[in-house]
């Protein structure tokens, strides 16, 4: 298997997405590092995602994405932060989806799912952002997020495609006993987060190459630098 990672400015393709998680031995070693996480509950979620973050920084600023998970505090923080503009999005259409199949009424449960669908779509548009310099003020603000998704026209939807394919991919995972699922989820999530993380790099040009700003961390690990 080669040994070459992929980098950011690759262009968007399936197979260049699907190769991301297992170009080289590091990127190997992150995902299987990720999946043992998964086994932990709640708290290895947040990693992982926090990991993915922490990737997608490293590639913004010229650097390899793999490996990245040698601070976990600081990825545990990162995936508190965005779950929680997860959550902060996708609350209200999710509540009213529920609340108008409760009460038997279709036209609060349709608003509900298009707030929760347009909830979901505008997630990446602020994901990528928050990569950069880990500005928490790039969570919450679902207009303009939808703005930037808006911005990156067929393209976005491309990424959302890759990322379908990978999804369906993954499930195979529980073919292997279901443990396999925990590594072809983990490789799942980064294929996501590399096409998305490629398409608002490219079209909002984010983040030069080189230039690393500083890594802003949780109190305890303020004075950790790589």
């Amino acid at each position: 298997m080669s040994n070459k990672p992929v980098r950011l400015n690759a262009p968007l393709r399936l197979r260049t997405s699907f190769r991301f998680p297992i170009a080289d031995r590091a990127a190997r070693t992150d995902v299987l590092i990720g999946a043992a996480w998964l086994l932990v509950p709640v708290v290895g979620w947040l990693l992982n995602l926090g990991h993915r973050v922490e990737v997608v920084h490293r590639l913004q600023h010229g650097r390899p994405g793999f490996p990245a998970w040698r601070h976990p505090g600081r990825l545990l923080w990162h995936g508190l932060v965005t779950a929680a503009a997860m959550v902060g999005y996708t609350a209200p259409g999710g509540l009213l989806t529920a609340a108008g199949l409760c009460w038997g009424s279709v036209p609060v449960a349709v608003v509900g799912g298009v707030l929760f669908v347009a909830a979901i779509a505008a997630i990446p548009g602020f994901m990528t952002h928050y990569c950069v310099a880990f500005h928490a003020t790039e969570l919450f603000d679902p207009v303009r997020a939808l703005r930037r998704v808006a911005a990156c026209g067929a393209a976005y939807w491309r990424a959302w495609g890759i990322a379908l394919a990978g999804l369906a991919v993954s499930v195979l995972g529980l073919l292997a006993a279901g443990v396999g699922f925990l590594v072809t989820s983990v490789w799942f999530w980064q294929v996501a987060g590399f096409s998305f993380a490629t398409v608002f790099t490219d079209t909002h040009q984010l983040a030069p190459a080189g230039a690393e700003p500083p890594l802003p961390a949780p109190p305890a690990e303020t004075n950790e630098v790589e």
